[in-house]
């Protein structure tokens, strides 16, 4: 079975969905570990209620960014993981951590990338009067929110919605999505090779996979 840890930073919803596609066997791999830089993180509370080792690494004990993430490193190691998770993670990586683990390291993002890359993507959405927003799923490389697209999924966004509203239903988007690619990578469907990623030996093209 599949070793995957996940990093979070707040209340870890999609830590959830994870959990829970585990748990009902639509993942093949267990979560062996989760991280956070932030110890009020409610996604440790999760982890914790699944019998998860859950464990802050606080960014203050250490000098700078290089510091915490060769820690940061040390200790996700120590528990082999084939696949490393960023679930709404909040720091950015170093060059020498994502290079560490590249080709096994996902984010999701709310945004239909290349689109808002970094914060405030619901906002943006609004004020720059989309008509539809998402998110997507993605390899990490040393670009912000740059790695190759492997999934995104796509919502309205109506003439009354408030960012909470988007927020909301991006969100359902995220909870579907994210486990689903988790488990084509563990059962050895999806990859990364020299900048693009394939799902079933096919190149994924730049928005990810798409079924129309």
């Amino acid at each position: 079975m599949k070793n995957i840890v996940v990093l979070i930073s707040g209340n870890g919803s999609n830590l959830q969905a994870v959990i829970d596609a585990c748990q009902l066997n639509k993942i093949g791999g267990q979560i062996c570990a989760v991280f956070s830089n932030n110890a009020d993180a409610y996604g440790l509370l999760r982890a914790t209620q699944a019998d998860i080792p859950a464990h802050t690494i606080s960014p203050e004990n250490y000098a700078d960014r290089r510091a915490y993430d060769e820690a940061l490193k040390h200790a996700i190691d120590q528990y082999q993981p084939d696949l490393v998770v960023l679930a709404g993670y909040m720091r950015i990586l170093t060059s020498d951590f994502v290079q560490h683990y590249l080709g096994r390291l996902l984010n999701i993002h709310p945004s239909l990338l290349p689109k808002y890359p970094g914060l405030h993507t619901h906002r943006k959405a609004i004020e720059n009067g989309d008509t539809e927003h998402g998110t997507s799923v993605h390899f990490v490389t040393e670009e912000l929110d740059g790695g190759p697209v492997i999934l995104q999924a796509k919502v309205p966004i109506f003439a009354d919605d408030l960012e909470e509203d988007i927020i909301k239903r991006v969100q359902t988007q995220e909870h579907n999505i994210y486990p689903l690619v988790i488990n084509w990578f563990v059962e050895g469907r999806l990859s990364m090779l020299n900048g693009k990623a394939y799902l079933d030996g096919n190149s994924l093209p730049p928005q990810g996979y798409a079924t129309e």
